[in-house]
């Protein structure tokens, strides 16, 4: 068939326009009524709320993290689910409360996929609309059924619950087997040495921190006594893959590169990239770039280095024009915790700082610091700079990025609160439940309630209080930010009211996990 001359112009035309849309534009949903904006996730180890100078370190410069504060939202309630890491990570990326999963505790390194494979999750929702989505970084949530075969392919994992790409560590730095994994694969294995891991028995001649020290270039304090690798004890014991195991002091550069490559890859697409920083995780092994640039030690050096990492991944973005089309959430999995198990002066070196800032406890704990965070939300030209005291959970991720996205995807523990995230609106969460290590409590508007639990006061190993006590606790956080004041006696009629509403936000711990599919 014949055409005049015009409508071959018009269809020349009409392709160049589309052919120079921006990538911004051209990331619509399905409907074509939203742009699609980039979102990155990024997810540091063990941060505490004391820990950055946006949230008042004096001691530690994080100059990166200020800007994304400076510039963006700066959320002075934003929590963790729990005060450990496992259940933190399943909270996010699932938005269902820890504690209704019995299974979510601190994982070895190897225990089965945590997350249900039918079960809706940040990624699985986000691809559902269009998005290409990847993890990067710490995963600690379990592979495949609890029988890898680290030599074959490794499945169920970070790609059957909705990641489109994957480099992770299996676990966590201080746990074997310590090798990366993409897609599934253990990352530069040669088949004629073969992984073996074991979390009960060790394998003859293989040495460990227990009883070969001299090996030791970073001493065990406690519990990290196994296999060594790279000068360095781990908990459980592992022989083979000898050319895939990483170097510790390359961890943090490796997992930025790969970052940087995600982005620039899926650059013209609408994308979800969650970054899961490793540091200051133990064992703290930064680069030796950044070895006595804070005078803290191994783990203050980490976090300036975890502070570099983010600058120059924001340097990719701003680079390639994404600045403007991506939405940034930065946070932590916990608190903070100082001496975690390795001699790294971390105790001796921290002269005035305060990991935990003002707050009560850290890592592993019922108090503040256990589970208040570092929380910044960052998207130039759409965030106007400013500070939040809007109360937000990690766990309200899922329902307010399924908003962003148009999807109507939300789970009965996560709350859409993607105005709160836009810093456009203050009506964050009236209560929350909290987790530390299997025990809750509650936080409704300034009040918090802690429970009776069995067990001592303080981990001596770690040096934190617990929040543990045979009486019930409860404070209000307007007028004792640091928790010094137990008013339950004093207070019965708010104690009581308290624990009635706790018991009702409770209710069967472990119901309704099983119906959160996507459908």
């Amino acid at each position: 068939m014949n055409f005049p001359p015009f409508y071959h112009l018009l269809i020349f035309i009409t392709g160049l326009f589309f052919a120079c849309q921006s990538p911004e534009h051209q990331n619509q949903t399905a409907s074509g009524d939203l742009d699609l904006p980039n979102i990155v996730i990024i997810y540091a180890d063990d941060l505490g709320y004391g820990d950055v100078g946006a949230y008042g370190a004096t001691a530690l410069k994080t100059p990166n993290m200020d800007k994304l504060a400076r510039e963006g939202m700066r959320f002075t309630n934003g929590y963790a689910a729990a005060a450990t890491c496992t259940p933190s990570r399943y909270a996010l990326l699932t938005g269902v409360y820890p504690w209704r999963n019995k299974d979510a505790k601190i994982l070895p390194g190897t225990a089965p996929l945590l997350i249900d494979t039918v079960q809706v999750t940040i990624p699985s929702l986000l691809r559902e609309e269009g998005y290409h989505t990847g993890i990067v970084g710490k995963w600690h949530l379990g592979l495949g059924n609890g029988q890898v075969d680290w030599n074959q392919p490794i499945a169920p994992g970070p790609n059957e619950v909705g990641f489109d790409y994957a480099y992770i560590m299996a676990a966590t730095q201080d746990r074997v087997p310590t090798v990366y994994i993409e897609d599934g694969m253990v990352v530069g294995l040669d088949p004629e040495d073969p992984i073996e891991v074991s979390y009960e028995h060790n394998f003859p001649g293989q040495p460990t921190g227990k009883d070969n020290p001299e090996m030791l270039k970073m001493k065990w304090h406690h519990g990290h006594d196994q296999t060594i690798v790279n000068g360095i004890s781990r908990i459980g014991y592992m022989q083979g893959g000898t050319a895939a195991r990483w170097v510790d002091e390359n961890m943090a550069d490796t997992f930025l590169v790969k970052a940087q490559e995600y982005v620039r890859q899926h650059r013209d697409e609408p994308f979800f990239l969650y970054y899961a920083l490793q540091q200051p995780h133990v064992p703290r092994t930064p680069h030796s770039r950044f070895v006595g640039q804070t005078g803290m030690g191994p783990r203050g050096d980490a976090i300036v280095e975890a502070d570099w990492c983010i600058g120059e991944f924001m340097k990719t973005l701003e680079s390639l024009g994404l600045l403007e089309n991506t939405l940034i959430i930065l946070s932590s999995d916990n608190g903070p915790v100082v001496n975690d198990g390795y001699y790294d002066d971390s105790v001796e070196k921290l002269g005035d700082h305060t990991p935990a800032g003002v707050l009560r406890g850290g890592k592993y704990s019922l108090f503040e610091a256990g589970t208040r965070v570092p929380f910044i939300t960052y998207w130039s030209g759409k965030i106007a700079p400013g500070v939040s005291n809007a109360m937000i959970s990690q766990v309200d991720l899922l329902s307010s990025l399924a908003g962003l996205a148009g999807s109507q995807v939300t789970t009965r523990d996560s709350k859409n609160l993607l105005d709160v995230l836009l810093g456009k609106s203050e009506e964050g969460r009236d209560e929350l439940v909290l987790e530390a290590t299997s025990r809750t409590a509650m936080r409704k508007g300034n009040w918090v309630l802690i429970p009776p639990y069995p067990g001592p006061a303080v981990n001596t190993w770690v040096n934190i209080e617990l929040g543990n006590s045979d009486k019930y606790q409860l404070y209000n956080l307007e007028n004792d930010l640091p928790q010094q004041n137990n008013l339950a006696e004093s207070n019965p009629e708010k104690l009581q009211e308290m624990i009635s509403e706790f018991e009702r936000l409770r209710g069967d711990a472990n119901d309704g996990v099983e119906d959160l599919e996507l459908k």
